[in-house]
């Protein structure tokens, strides 16, 4: 192989970089399309706007996004890109399926009382409310970090089947990691939602916003350190493990929604070492 002196790869870096800086005509994504999943792309060059199947995608300056996909995500989904000459770019997503836990038990789904629905819908709204703006934050680019260390006690989409009636499926991922221990920002971002009061399901509830439409829930705290509007930095502790709500016992649920898709926090942050 030919070695390069230092002007030589200067030079081969220089014409690298010009050359990534060329509009693409073509999309570029990076990932693996699946079920609860996230990607990151780049947009064609020229792109004025995105959509995933009908729904607008934010697109930043630099034409990068991020695409997620609900756990039930169909096999099919279609990213059209518009462009500044009013033309169009269409690319086909194949996202793949998964497996999920499926536990059948002959019991029947206990119904909701007319009280807890009335309670629900007001705290339902309220973080739907916290979730509507999409923040400046650039926490979306990062590679995610664990917020909290210990056994996995529930994975993403385990759902229970109550005498043949699907009850809800499990939107995050549960860690064991005792009570007390220390929760920290999986990425940067800006908190949008930071308890008290308590929710009734999810108890003390705080919802960090990584920009982009993507945001992190850390459900069942025993302590909330962050305020509404806070900018936190990817590892500054936002509160403690705990067991408030409804939860049988200390535990970290981390949920994590870009839009409406509800997505797998262990796609993102990968095994725990």
């Amino acid at each position: 192989m030919r070695s390069v002196g230092g002007a030589g790869l200067a030079l081969c870096l220089a014409s690298y970089a010009a050359a990534q800086a060329l509009p693409s005509s073509e999309f570029a994504l990076a990932g693996e399309p699946v079920q609860g999943g996230l990607v990151t792309g780049t947009a064609p060059g020229g792109t004025t706007a995105l959509t995933l199947d009908g729904r607008s995608v934010p697109l930043a300056s630099d034409g990068r996004f991020i695409l997620g996909f609900d756990r039930d995500q169909a096999a099919q989904a279609l990213l059209v890109a518009r462009l500044a000459d009013g033309g169009t770019l269409q690319r086909p997503i194949r996202v793949s399926p998964r497996s999920w836990r499926i536990e059948r038990v002959n019991v029947a789904l206990r119904p909701s009382s007319p009280d807890f629905l009335r309670i629900r819908r007001g705290e339902l709204a309220r973080i739907a409310a916290a979730r509507i703006g999409i923040s400046a934050s650039e926490g979306w680019r990062q590679r995610f970090i664990w917020p909290a260390r210990g056994r996995i006690s529930g994975v993403f989409g385990s759902q229970r089947i109550y005498r043949g009636e699907p009850g809800s499926y499990h939107s995050g991922v549960d860690v064991a990691a005792g009570a007390g221990a220390t929760v920290i920002a999986p990425a940067d971002g800006v908190v949008v939602l930071a308890g008290p009061p308590a929710f009734s399901l999810e108890g003390n509830l705080v919802i960090v916003d990584h920009g982009m439409g993507l945001n992190s829930s850390f459900l069942h705290l025993s302590r909330v350190d962050v305020r509404e509007g806070q900018t936190v930095r990817q590892g500054q502790p936002i509160g403690a493990v705990g067991a408030t709500g409804r939860a049988t016992g200390p535990h970290l649920h981390w949920g994590m929604k870009w839009g409406d898709a509800r997505i797998d926090p262990q796609q993102l942050a990968g095994p725990m070492g």
